[in-house]
């Protein structure tokens, strides 16, 4: 039998986690989506299937912002903007969705960065 590829992996763990965790209007999910350079926030009413805000790393916002700054560092910068941007639209709680990655690194720090920015998961 051949072994699954790490995005295989990764895609069944999300498939797994997202059977439990559904976004509504009162409470949205938050999405994380790494890529090996950057990273990719979005808080999703899943009722609607619609996109209700969003920040990365490539946002005109923070594009100048992060130079020298290591992906930790910018995970957390962009979990602090999505934060923001979600309070300015009257979003205060959300589901967490780590999108099939370990719960560390930059996941972590994201997270974290949107906490301490305000949102409550």
């Amino acid at each position: 039998m051949a072994k699954d590829t790490s995005r295989e992996a990764r895609d069944r763990r999300h498939e797994r986690i997202r059977k439990r965790i559904h976004g509504t209007s009162q409470r949205p999910r938050l999405n994380v989506f790494r890529s090996l350079q950057h990273i990719y926030a979005q808080v999703i009413d899943d009722d609607l299937g619609h996109t209700l805000v969003s920040a990365s790393t490539l946002d005109p916002e923070l594009r100048g912002k992060l130079d020298g700054l290591t992906k930790s560092q910018e995970a957390a910068r962009v979990g602090k903007l999505v934060a923001e941007r979600a309070l300015a639209k009257g979003l205060k709680m959300v589901v967490f969705d780590r999108g099939g990655y370990p719960y560390h690194g930059r996941v972590k720090a994201l997270a974290d960065g949107a906490r301490e920015a305000g949102l409550e998961f």
